[in-house]
């Protein structure tokens, strides 16, 4: 199971890519089986409309997967360090703001 999580991790783009073209086959083939009167042309749209779907199942996973990968391997990143307070703005750079801004 290692193996092939790795080898995915490594080739995202062709695991993708595969995934749509065996999509759209399986779409093909369910819908060629079927006795129904669509069209070859028909068929063809169905099928890259079922193959769409499944890919973008498979980005919203490869995300989800990418985002908890990398989160796994620094944990502490999401922390956002608090930044210390500026004092207010004295009289004179209100002033000067002020003249200086055409709004």
């Amino acid at each position: 199971m290692e193996s092939v999580q790795s080898w995915v991790s490594k080739n995202k783009l062709i695991t993708i890519g595969g995934l749509w073209a065996s999509g759209i086959g399986a779409s093909l083939v369910a819908h060629s089986r079927t006795n129904s009167p669509m069209k070859p042309s028909l068929r063809l749209i169905h099928a890259r409309l079922h193959a769409q779907a499944l890919t973008l199942g498979v980005l919203a996973g490869a995300a989800a997967y990418h985002y908890y990968e990398k989160r796994a391997r620094h944990p502490n990143t999401h922390i956002i360090e608090e930044t210390p307070a500026l004092p207010p703005p004295s009289m004179a750079q209100v002033a000067e703001w002020e003249l200086l801004t055409p709004f």
